[in-house]
């Protein structure tokens, strides 16, 4: 890994480049807040590895520089957005207080967003909510793109559809953000460049034969990742597949029924305010004892403790926020040219 950079400086630094690339100034911040925000938790295929990409978006103006979204639908606790293929990050966050509100008053507040640019890493946005004292779901689809088969199938159908959530406990929130395919695009490219395999047959060639070669994914015709479950309960994963698609395509009356714009996203937001079911108080009595329930399960051999979805990553922020941001090696690499093209100092 490379040097560490504050995440301020990160912040920054991304914040400047968006900027000069054209996107107005709360865009620019907000999606660089979310890309710093991944690789603190360690997402480092979904942080700043995207800055790239998200440039040459707006430099070819696929991703919308200015505006707002249009209202298609608006009912007290369900609301859907056309994003305009706005930055997915400011389209998220503008959705998630949004929804914040409408569960506060209602219960529950969704909203569902059609033609969003990308929104990077679905964890990124969840500790705000559970610092409110609420509990979140979100996941997005790309109806554009395909590179996971239907479990029994050999060819493309859906994206890795990652699907996070989030809710309070007694201490730290439990924090999960899973994808229904085994792995990323964005890591098979990775490890595909890099020359790597998968740690196991994470993929299949475009012949069906199971493979841990992510280069099997850019023969022709290609080859496709495994859902979640791999060849032995794959089922599992493609069932998941099928609800993220329902809950972002189907509800936002647009996906892969219809003609592809490019690189997006498809988002559903949902924000549910524990207050008004059972209780603020007894949801985090329930949910604290589940937590130390599952913390105090003796280990089995090779695991050192039972831990919590998410706390590696909280873990990893704090010592990352205290110590500086530890890079992958290739992200500032892929950044010089444009901060040279853009006029904006390296951090």
């Amino acid at each position: 890994m490379s040097a560490r950079h504050s995440a301020a400086a990160l912040r920054t630094f991304a914040t400047d480049l968006l900027a000069r690339a054209g996107l107005e100034a709360d865009k620019a911040a907000a999606v660089a807040e979310v890309l710093v925000e991944g690789d603190l938790l360690g997402h480092t295929t979904h942080g700043l590895a995207l800055l790239p990409a998200y440039l040459a978006e707006v430099e070819k103006g696929t991703m919308t520089r200015a505006g707002e979204p249009a209202v298609v639908a608006d009912f007290p606790a369900a609301v859907t957005w056309d994003g305009k293929r706005l930055p997915g990050p400011w389209l998220v966050l503008r959705a998630l207080a949004l929804a914040a509100t409408r569960a506060r008053q209602l219960g529950t507040g969704t909203v569902v967003i059609r033609r969003s640019h990308h929104i990077a890493c679905l964890a990124a946005y969840l500790q705000r909510v559970t610092d409110q004292g609420l509990m979140v779901l979100l996941t997005c689809s790309d109806p554009n793109v395909c590179s996971v088969a239907p479990f029994g199938g050999r060819r493309e159908v859906f994206t890795p559809n990652p699907l996070a959530a989030a809710w309070p406990t007694g201490g730290e929130p439990v924090i999960l953000d899973v994808s229904m395919s085994i792995t990323t695009n964005a890591l098979t490219r990775r490890l595909q460049v890099e020359g790597k395999r998968f740690p196991g047959a994470w993929a299949l060639t475009a012949e069906g034969l199971p493979t841990d070669d992510p280069a099997a994914l850019a023969t022709k015709p290609p080859g496709t990742l495994l859902p979640t479950g791999g060849v032995d309960h794959g089922h599992k994963g493609y069932a998941f597949a099928l609800l993220v698609e329902a809950l972002t395509g189907g509800l936002a009356g647009h996906g892969r029924a219809d003609p592809g714009e490019g690189w997006g996203a498809t988002v559903f937001v949902q924000v549910m305010d524990p207050a008004c079911f059972g209780g603020a108080a007894e949801f985090r009595r329930q949910t604290e004892q589940v937590a130390a329930n599952c913390r105090a399960t003796p280990p089995r051999p090779g695991f050192e403790r039972v831990r919590l979805p998410g706390e590696s990553g909280l873990r990893r922020r704090a010592e990352q926020l205290a110590g500086g941001v530890e890079l992958h090696p290739g992200i500032l690499p892929a950044l010089e040219p444009w901060a040279a093209k853009l006029n904006v100092a390296l951090p």
